[in-house]
């Protein structure tokens, strides 16, 4: 397959800077570009050489929006990331045609309610199942659980709070818990310790009002790979499986480098 046929190039349209550090951005969507929610897509803009940098990004928008939304931090010297902050709206950045990752909610089997755990941009994919009308079909109960150091990067929030007045989820949205996690400063509403802290303690089931149960629950897990590798094993060690192709489990994780 030539190049040109494994990619489409898009035009930014919008781009939200949520801190110095962390912005999301839209572009165009090509007609024919299929994603499952959880799923990521591959970015790719033009390095020094000539060549074409790529890298994977989570897909922020839903299944059936008309653009595409990505949600990236600033990697100071990053050789695409520097690349990327430079962009305005208007410019222009590759998308390949095909999509990837596993981090979907058809890796699971049965399991009532669905437990999100994401630190940082790891809450992309999550917001896009939030915007899933199979999501909200087939759970009881849904727990987003965000942690980032500072709360201004708390970044979609005001999103999922907007899930109230959806039109179609508003009246389905008392299923979901979002519990925000900020451990650099002090906020609140917001717990203070990590992810895999917070388990140990019971603070995030206390928190949730309702405890994890390996015959209910289901464990999606995206971020940074400490926070990933912690948690897995956390789950692990207490019986819960990792969702394999063909061997549906309770848990399914990316990380995010």
């Amino acid at each position: 397959m030539s190049q040109p046929d494994k990619f489409t190039t898009e035009k930014i349209t919008e781009i939200h800077a949520w801190t110095p550090h962390l912005f999301s951005f839209k572009t165009t969507r090509y007609r024919g570009f299929r994603f499952i929610p959880g799923q990521f897509a591959r970015l790719g803009l033009p390095g020094d050489d000539g060549k074409i940098i790529w890298r994977a990004y989570s897909i922020v928008s839903a299944s059936y929006d008309e653009y595409l939304e990505f949600f990236s931090i600033v990697v100071p010297g990053g050789a695409f990331t520097s690349r990327l902050s430079q962009l305005r709206e208007g410019d222009e950045i590759h998308v390949e045609k095909m999509n990837y990752g596993f981090l979907t909610t058809d890796r699971f089997a049965g399991g009532r309610d669905l437990w999100m755990l994401s630190t940082g941009t790891g809450v992309a994919p999550f917001v896009s199942i939030l915007f899933e009308a199979s999501t909200w079909e087939e759970y009881e109960r849904i727990v987003l659980v965000h942690s980032v150091r500072q709360a201004a990067e708390l970044a979609y929030g005001d999103t999922v709070a907007s899930l109230r007045e959806h039109e179609y989820f508003g009246h389905l949205s008392e299923k979901l818990v979002y519990v925000p996690v900020v451990t650099r400063e002090a906020h609140d509403g917001a717990l203070a310790h990590r992810i895999p802290t917070l388990l140990d303690n019971g603070e995030l089931e206390a928190r949730v009002g309702f405890g994890l149960d390996p015959e209910r629950s289901r464990i999606m897990i995206c971020g940074n790979p400490e926070m990933v590798e912690e948690t897995r094993g956390w789950f692990t060690g207490r019986g819960y499986q990792v969702s394999r192709r063909g061997q549906p489990g309770h848990l399914a994780l990316e990380n995010l480098w």
